[in-house]
């Protein structure tokens, strides 16, 4: 299971895309809501309604946790302590984790970048704790841990997770069935 955690403010292609192509990887896929409600307006004023609470998942290994980027959305997350324990506890008993633009400060926030290559949105370094920046770079991969540079890597950012998580053969059939090249 892939939960992506969506914060008020949250940047809608960022969650959306990846969400979309996973789905379209065989890849089971729930918005998960950071705050009491599961109505969750986007950082351009698009509303999506999550499948469940944030705070009412537990991530076990095998799944991965989603951050999208939008200040809005990561600052929600931030000051939600209940999600923010989630993503604690999930990285704790070896959930994989994602990350884009400035949702990896909030796996910064735990210490979870300590000394991995991560990409971020420009100009976001440094809320990124100890993590080692690539902002050239629009996806890297350290390890399990996936992330993403900005709105614009959003495809890219969701065909790197699905090549993670079901290969790279089934990245690239959606990547073709959605008439994508780079």
């Amino acid at each position: 299971m892939v939960y992506i955690i969506l914060g008020q403010g949250f940047e809608e292609i960022e969650a959306v895309a990846p969400g979309d192509i996973l789905r379209r990887g065989g890849v089971e896929v729930r918005y998960a809501a950071a705050g009491d409600t599961l109505a969750v307006p986007g950082s351009t004023g698009i509303t999506v309604t999550a499948d469940i609470l944030a705070r009412n998942i537990a991530p076990a290994k095998g799944d991965t946790v989603v951050i999208p980027g939008g200040m809005g959305g990561v600052n929600t997350i931030k000051h939600d302590a209940e999600t923010m324990d989630m993503i604690s506890s999930a990285a704790k008993n070896g959930v994989e984790l994602a990350a884009i633009c400035a949702g990896p400060s909030v796996l910064a926030k735990l210490g979870l970048l300590d000394g991995r290559d991560i990409t971020c949105y420009p100009g976001c370094e440094k809320l990124m704790g100890k993590a080692r920046c690539h902002c050239d770079e629009t996806t890297m991969q350290d390890g399990s841990l996936i992330t993403g540079r900005a709105p614009g890597a959003a495809l890219d950012f969701g065909y790197a997770l699905l090549a993670h998580l079901k290969g790279e053969h089934v990245s690239e059939d959606v990547r073709e069935g959605m008439c994508y090249r780079v």
